[in-house]
């Protein structure tokens, strides 16, 4: 009999962890530009052409950079050679990182680039409860920021 309560609680545990993972699917993304509208219809033109191959996340940060960025952030976010974690957010945890091929670390020559680099991701994402870190090309923080 006990038996039969521990494997229920365990099941109703997997059932309740299982909603709350549906529930927490990608609801934040990127800003295209300040319209809204631009990255619904990007992700429409994804799905129905499903053969042009889609921008990189650092393709996608470095193009709205581009587009919105002060000449510095431009500059900086040159530098940059990978993103991850920005393209599925939940706006609970979402924690994307920025890699360049910059060294130093945190005191090293290129901190304030890596700090540049965070502003610019800031412009470019939103989400409710965000971090964003700047790495080197040793895996050394340069900087990060909340977005």
């Amino acid at each position: 009999m006990a038996k039969g309560k521990i494997l229920g609680g365990i099941v109703l545990g997997v059932v309740i962890i299982g909603g709350c993972s549906a529930a927490m699917n990608d609801n934040g993304g990127p800003k295209a530009g300040t319209d809204g509208a631009k990255s619904a219809a990007s992700s429409d033109n994804k799905q129905s052409d499903s053969k042009q191959p889609s921008a990189s996340q650092a393709d996608q940060f470095t193009a709205c950079v581009a587009k919105n960025g002060t000449p510095t952030e431009k500059a900086a976010v040159k530098h940059v050679t990978k993103v991850t974690g920005a393209d599925k957010q939940n706006n609970i945890m979402d924690a994307p990182e920025v890699y360049t091929d910059f060294t130093g670390g945190l005191v090293g020559p290129h901190s304030g680039e890596g700090k540049l680099i965070a502003t610019a991701f800031t412009s470019c994402y939103e989400s409710d409860n965000g971090l964003v870190t700047v790495y080197d090309k040793n895996g050394e923080m340069l900087s990060n920021a909340q977005f």
